[in-house]
């Protein structure tokens, strides 16, 4: 099964992530299907940026977010665009 994910990125004590479409058995920092974009939580406010169209087309192919992922998706209205449809 393909999962959403966050993928750490950055140096110690200073994480930023990428968003990932990987296979659920894979490691966190492991291979991955497809790169979305990237999120960091360091900045104020957060700085999230993911290609929609990309993330739409892994959702409706039955890739699954991740809990994390799912919030951020929430708050762009990504999730919202894949019920609608």
């Amino acid at each position: 099964m393909l999962r959403i994910r966050l993928r750490r990125v950055g140096a110690k004590k200073q994480p930023s992530y990428r968003v990932v479409v990987a296979d659920s058995k894979s490691a966190r920092d492991g291979s991955f299907v497809d790169y979305l974009g990237h999120y960091n939580p360091r900045t104020e406010p957060s700085t999230v940026e993911i290609d929609e169209d990309k993330a739409l087309k892994w959702l409706r192919q039955g890739a699954q977010p991740s809990e994390a992922v799912e919030r951020i998706l929430k708050r762009l209205g990504t999730l919202d665009r894949v019920k609608e449809t």
